[in-house]
């Protein structure tokens, strides 16, 4: 598709946005806020879309998204705060300065090197901590992962996996011996060892939240097998004869 298709189709998307703002019930009463919840929903489908490899279903799922950025900045620009033209001029900007390696005389490795310059560059920029661009609202094992990754590109690092998991198996015997003594202890340490696996997978190159997501639609499907096979209601069934048929869907 040629740039000038593009521009077209981006600037039919902004002439609806326009049109639905001024013309539709639904679209004039919405707010920044009553959208929010709507675009975490969208992210997901996205999100979704990604693992299943859907390539028509990312296809629309990324049009629902920008849709979304589209009508915040369409909101933005009733107050007079900014328009859509501000927001990508702004991170056009933004992208220039944290590739010097592109768009100045700076000479980078590798990719990790680039990463180190990105979070130099935004302390530059009066950032407040490496940690300062992790939301508050991320899922805790996407915000873990990624605490994790910024920390390491200041050198807050272990030198090797190995000593990673020794941290696991460390916070495993600490988890151990507070089990069924202290309730409040036992959440601390439990926390500590997923803190730490989140970690080691980062080492193996493993992301977590991907991992578990396959691992719960593994077992959904499992369960699901288990649930249309099964002779009886489940309520009847032994645990033996559940698992008998868990062990059949494993092997389809």
């Amino acid at each position: 598709m040629k740039m000038q298709d593009k521009l077209d189709a981006f600037e039919r998307l902004l002439i609806i946005m326009d049109e639905l703002r001024e013309q539709c019930p639904w679209d004039r009463k919405q707010t920044m806020e009553s959208l929010r919840n709507l675009t975490i929903e969208e992210t997901y489908e996205l999100a979704d879309a990604i693992l299943d490899k859907d390539m028509q279903e990312i296809k629309e799922e990324i049009g629902d998204v920008m849709l979304h950025m589209v009508f915040y900045s369409k909101i933005a620009s009733e107050t007079g705060d900014f328009d859509i033209a501000d927001s990508l001029n702004a991170v056009c900007d933004k992208l220039i300065n944290r590739h010097p390696h592109i768009y100045g005389d700076v000479e980078v490795a590798d990719e990790e090197e680039v990463k180190r310059n990105w979070e130099q560059l935004k302390l530059k920029e009066g950032k407040i901590s490496v940690l300062s661009g992790v939301p508050r609202s991320l899922p805790a094992m996407v915000k873990a992962y990624r605490m994790q990754d910024k920390t390491a590109q200041v050198g807050f690092e272990w030198e090797n996996a190995d000593q990673v998991w020794e941290k696991v198996e460390e916070e495993i015997q600490e988890f151990k011996e507070v089990v069924d003594v202290d309730k409040d202890k036992m959440e601390d340490e439990f926390g500590d060892i997923m803190f730490s696996l989140i970690n080691y997978a980062r080492f193996k190159g493993i992301d977590p939240e991907t991992a578990l997501e396959k691992v719960n639609r593994k077992f959904k499907s499992r369960f699901e097998y288990i649930e249309d096979k099964a002779p009886k209601p489940l309520s009847d069934m032994s645990l033996e004869e559940m698992d008998a048929l868990w062990n059949e869907a494993k092997t389809k």
